[in-house]
């Protein structure tokens, strides 16, 4: 894993919709390898990558180019900033974080009512987003309208440090790790002909997927994701989901996939069998691409492979290398599997 390109790539700012930021970096590498990346009107990047020998099946890597963040809604008299969410946020996850507002990136930071002016009743209750801001600095509603305008991102403060035994933190993990995991395997030496999608919108309902599915109309296709890892204090056992260390994440079901029993099967047994560490999750919950590209181009046979992340839809989230070096040599060892899949292995 080239973690120079990660750091790049997360700290691009492209929410759902405005991938402009990402899309041009992922163009301009693919075309500097003397690729032709399509961009369809969606926004949706599909490139091929030819290898030593023709493909036996169509085969179609993909990963989403769209981070989570938040929109502008309104600008009070006093001038800070009321804003919803692009993609699931959890309100208490940003009190107080830096953000940089709309195109011309002004800082500012989430806040909420001060807990001296908080009633009994709202001091028990949840912080929700309607009641937080951004305060850019603004001396008045009519100062902040020369800066921001409704319907302009917010975006969190970009950051990526290293830290602790291989861990990575960073903003837009999801999915810019899978979009990493992409380049680095197209500019591999590939054994067969092999398709990839850098998509968009996932985080508001897996839109551009579906759209790059249906035009590749591949037979099979892996999703390269981050999942969630609950390993954390207060999480034990099957509520940890999965664990950061322990490899790759390999899905059998999840909130809008159920994957290929056989492709779910043969991409365990390869890990095995090659020594790549691998975990599948303890509990069902989230989705992804994978739920959109399974019912697209007449059935697509769907496998995601993840790579544990926590606190993830969040201003910060962390990674361990090891897991991202696990989630790609598997994504590698994939290819020849899936392309020597015969008919004998297609039982469900």
């Amino acid at each position: 894993m080239n973690t120079n390109e990660l750091k790049t790539l997360c700290q691009l700012c492209g929410t759902s919709g405005r991938e402009q930021a990402v899309r041009d970096y992922i163009v301009k590498e693919l075309l500097a390898l003397g690729l032709a990346p399509q961009v369809d009107r969606l926004g949706n990047i599909l490139v091929r990558k030819q290898g030593a020998a023709p493909a036996n099946h169509k085969l179609l890597f993909s990963a989403h180019m769209d981070e989570v963040a938040l929109m502008v809604t309104d600008i009070t008299e006093d001038g800070s900033l009321k804003f919803d969410m692009v993609g699931g946020v959890s309100a208490a996850a940003v009190i107080g974080r830096q953000v940089l507002v709309g195109q011309k990136k002004i800082p500012g930071v989430i806040g909420t009512k001060p807990i001296h002016h908080l009633s009994s009743e709202e001091k028990k209750q949840s912080v929700r987003m309607s009641a937080l801001h951004v305060d850019i600095g603004a001396a008045s509603k009519a100062d902040a309208q020369t800066h921001v305008r409704r319907g302009d991102v917010i975006y969190f403060l970009p950051e990526y440090r290293t830290f602790g035994d291989g861990c990575i933190a960073a903003k837009a993990l999801d999915d810019r790790f899978g979009c990493a995991l992409l380049l680095s395997l197209i500019r591999q030496d590939l054994p067969y002909d092999t398709d990839f999608a850098f998509v968009v919108q996932e985080e508001v309902g897996l839109r551009g997927a579906g759209v790059a599915a249906n035009t590749a109309a591949p037979e099979f296709a892996v999703v390269i994701e981050a999942t969630t890892a609950a390993d954390v204090a207060g999480c034990k056992g099957t509520n940890a989901v999965c664990q950061l260390g322990n490899g790759a994440v390999i899905s059998f079901m999840d909130g809008r996939t159920i994957y290929d029993a056989a492709l779910y099967q043969k991409a365990a047994d390869t890990a095995q069998q090659l020594g790549i560490p691998w975990q599948t999750k303890t509990r069902i919950a989230g989705g992804n691409d994978a739920g959109a590209i399974q019912s697209a181009a007449g059935g697509v046979r769907v496998l995601a492979v993840s790579i544990p992340c926590r606190y993830l839809h969040s201003p910060v989230s962390v990674v361990k290398l090891s897991d991202a070096e696990a989630c790609e040599q598997l994504a590698a060892a994939l290819i020849p599997m899936i392309q020597n899949i015969g008919d004998s292995d297609d039982d469900c």
